[in-house]
């Protein structure tokens, strides 16, 4: 294997059509042409020694091989880019950027409270705050697209290459409208759930299989009115409009509940506890803003800590 024939161009490539899974997508997004994409992967497989890429159907999935080194070129390409970074900054006096992605829990309960924090600071630093399902952000945060993840802690072999700082345990409630036929309690929760429509996590969800083990050990194998989402807002907005039930972390709508917005149906889902935290890939070290931010999450979550 020949390292110095690795160029940057081959790094920025494999990483794209890594995340798209997609070599048309990563063209489009590159504003290269398809040809141009699959050579580069070429070269890359000739310098390395190994296929990266297989067929899979009419798409294409990564190999195990492709899968080690995709952990590298992820930390590289960071490692390039905050040097591009630092110098850009240097010229112009700011800090250099942060980017975190948040859980929509997060982003409701912990976060603003993070961020006011951070912003007493007064570190100069430009702040991004991306959300989206777990395994999204992960992916971001593996490719260097992300310094940060603050939400649930993912199955382990997803864990591959990053560290987890616990924060808090949160659990997930059934979030309905004030007044809701099923609050009074003499109806079988259980038994009528299907005679409304249920918000339910996507598949993609990290909290989706803990709901789906607590639906079976009631006796529910499958809801007939079940939408998928993980809209916050559409939630919150159908719900209250409506005799709809919402599935979702107690964290997103916790603010609601309080302010009597939406109230929560007497279930005990206690089993559905997770852990939240901090994630960032190992080989990552954080900068002084970043640290500081860390901290601000931490007192924040010391503060918001969703109890029950």
């Amino acid at each position: 294997m020949k390292n110095h024939a690795i160029k940057f161009r081959h790094l920025q490539t494999f990483v794209e059509v890594a995340r798209q899974k997609s070599v048309m997508k990563a063209a489009g997004i590159l504003h290269v042409s398809q040809p141009a994409v699959t050579k580069t992967i070429r070269e890359l497989e000739e310098v390395l020694g190994v296929a990266v890429f297989e067929r899979e159907g009419r798409g294409i999935r990564i190999t195990r091989y492709g899968e080690v080194f995709l952990r590298h070129a992820g930390a590289a390409l960071t490692a390039l880019r905050q040097g591009l970074d630092s110098v850009s900054q240097e010229r112009s006096g700011e800090g250099p950027p942060i980017r975190v992605g948040a859980l929509p829990t997060v982003s409701t309960r912990i976060m603003p409270r993070a961020m006011a924090l951070f912003l007493k600071e007064e570190t100069g630093t430009r702040t991004k705050i991306v959300t989206g399902e777990n395994a999204v952000l992960l992916e971001q945060l593996r490719v260097g697209d992300l310094d940060l993840v603050v939400g649930r802690l993912a199955a382990p072999d997803k864990m591959t290459g990053f560290s987890f700082e616990h924060l808090y345990s949160e659990q997930v409630v059934f979030a309905v409208r004030p007044g809701h036929p099923l609050i009074a309690g003499k109806q079988s929760i259980f038994a009528h759930l299907g005679d409304y429509p249920v918000l339910m996590p996507t598949r993609a969800s990290i909290i989706r299989p803990f709901v789906e083990r607590l639906l079976i050990a009631n006796g529910i194998a499958s809801l007939p009115n079940q939408i998928e989402t993980v809209s916050d807002s559409f939630g919150r907005a159908f719900v209250r409009s409506s005799d709809a039930i919402w599935i979702i972390s107690a964290g997103v709508v916790a603010t609601d509940v309080e302010d009597g917005l939406l109230a929560t149906l007497p279930i005990d889902t206690s089993e559905t506890k997770g852990p939240v935290g901090l994630t960032m890939r190992t080989d990552a070290i954080p900068s002084l803003p970043l640290a500081i931010l860390i901290q601000t999450i931490r007192e924040a979550a010391e503060v918001a800590m969703p109890t029950g």
